[in-house]
């Protein structure tokens, strides 16, 4: 008969060691072989808790080390998560219908927080993606939120900056870090009416306060650009050949379109179809809005002579898809490719538009976006009101008009030159 086992078994390449105490201690160690052939890890010690040395090294360190083992390999295989957990909560979340009526951009910062928050590591060394949902109260995700509120810079070898008092120096992302929680937040109240039974009808997500910036800094604005500083972009882009992106600076400044629609949701059928051939649909994704604009007015005269000219050429030679392609001469390949990735990425798309920024000479601050904000400021001198203001951005609240329509000078000086004439209407301006 084989003898009972008095140790407790162990994952690979983990050992015990016995303490002076008298407790047992943990420790991950990477093979030598392993070292000798560049394995980036380090070895570990896991605490005296076995069970939480084992969850650590079972469920974050073995996977890390067979990931580097395979090449990645391993990481193609799908991991089964808890029934209950915050992963799988997540996994709820993303097979929803909620989840396909977001637009990929926000799809993108929810994955990119909700990992954040799910592979952050508690004391105990696991994570808390793999915490059961019923063991989450307001205090845990908000401890766990300040943690990830901070993150420690580094230098070019990426190294931490240790400050003078010898403790790494700390770089606040809260923007970042506030829309983790948010995602998480939106995850739950999902997962409470997909799973009502397994998950807990208190979102401790809900309600957290969170703030948009620490108190006593500005907010940071997107650069709005001037007309003139559109006009010196499309020459330049035309002259490095980017006659799409000049195009489409000047449709993100008269239609108020956002760059993930310009390039991602704008097709040919949009503009002047057979059934409307006077007007173009401008859809925001965003908002789920979508508003026919005219082309021309009531004689005929067309509304932007310079931009239909160019869309026409490109309607004229594109049958179908998006109209906004990479039709620059040194592309690769000979199909036009989006400017935008199947991931809704516009990384390549930035990085272009700020090389025509500097080739030009304009500041360097300005993006895609500082041309939509240079329309919308540009209608608010033109005095537009705030309900004109919104019909062309398809906003629902004024709220947000103050965002991109900038208060220029023009703005307040019309505003108190009206609020002088209603004074003298009503006889009561003092002389």
């Amino acid at each position: 008969m084989k003898p009972p086992r008095t140790a407790q078994p162990m994952p690979r390449y983990c050992r015990r060691k016995l303490l002076k105490n008298g407790t047992w201690a943990y420790f991950f160690e990477i093979p030598t072989w392993a070292k000798e052939q560049g394995c980036k890890l380090e070895n570990e010690p896991l605490g005296s808790d076995y069970a939480a040395a084992v969850k650590r090294a079972e469920e974050v360190l073995l996977p890390a080390f067979d990931s580097w083992r395979s090449r990645g390999l391993t990481d193609m295989v799908p991991c089964t998560v808890a029934p209950g957990s915050f992963d799988w909560l997540v996994s709820v979340f993303k097979s929803h219908r909620a989840w396909k009526e977001v637009d990929r951009k926000t799809q993108r910062l929810y994955e990119q927080g909700m990992t954040l928050f799910a592979d952050y590591v508690l004391k105990d060394g696991s994570r808390a993606g793999a915490r059961q949902l019923s063991e989450f109260t307001k205090g845990f995700v908000d401890a766990v939120y300040d943690k990830l509120l901070y993150v420690p810079v580094v230098d070019d070898k990426g190294k931490p900056v240790m400050g003078k008092d010898g403790k790494p120096v700390l770089r606040e992302r809260r923007r970042f870090a506030n829309a983790a929680m948010q995602g998480c937040r939106r995850a739950w109240f999902i997962g409470m009416r997909a799973e009502e039974k397994i998950v807990p009808q208190t979102n401790p997500f809900a309600k957290m306060g969170l703030k948009t910036r620490t108190a006593g800094t500005a907010r940071k604005e997107t650069p709005t650009a001037t007309w003139d500083e559109l006009v010196a972009f499309r020459e330049k882009a035309k002259a490095l050949g980017y006659h799409s992106i000049a195009t489409a600076a000047l449709t993100a400044w008269e239609w108020l379109q956002r760059e993930e629609h310009v390039f991602g949701a704008f097709d040919v059928r949009h503009y002047r179809p057979k059934e409307r051939p006077n007007s173009v649909c401008v859809v925001h994704p965003k908002t789920g809005e979508e508003a026919w604009w005219p082309l021309f007015d009531e004689t005929g005269e067309t509304l932007f002579p310079e931009l239909m000219a160019e869309l026409d050429a490109i309607k004229a030679k594109t049958i179908a898809g998006l109209v906004f392609r990479r039709d620059h001469a040194h592309r690769r390949g000979a199909v036009l490719k989006p400017w935008i990735t199947e991931k809704g990425g516009l990384d390549y798309l930035r990085s272009t538009v700020k090389d025509i920024v500097r080739a030009a000479g304009l500041r360097d601050e300005l993006s895609f976006t500082s041309f939509r904000h240079g329309g919308f400021t540009e209608g608010a001198d033109s005095d537009w009101t705030d309900a004109e203001l919104r019909a062309a951005g398809r906003h629902k609240s004024a709220r947000q008009l103050p965002t991109y329509a900038k208060r220029t000078r023009k703005q307040l000086i019309s505003a108190t030159q009206k609020r002088r004439a209603e004074r003298t209407k009503a006889g009561g301006l003092s002389e």
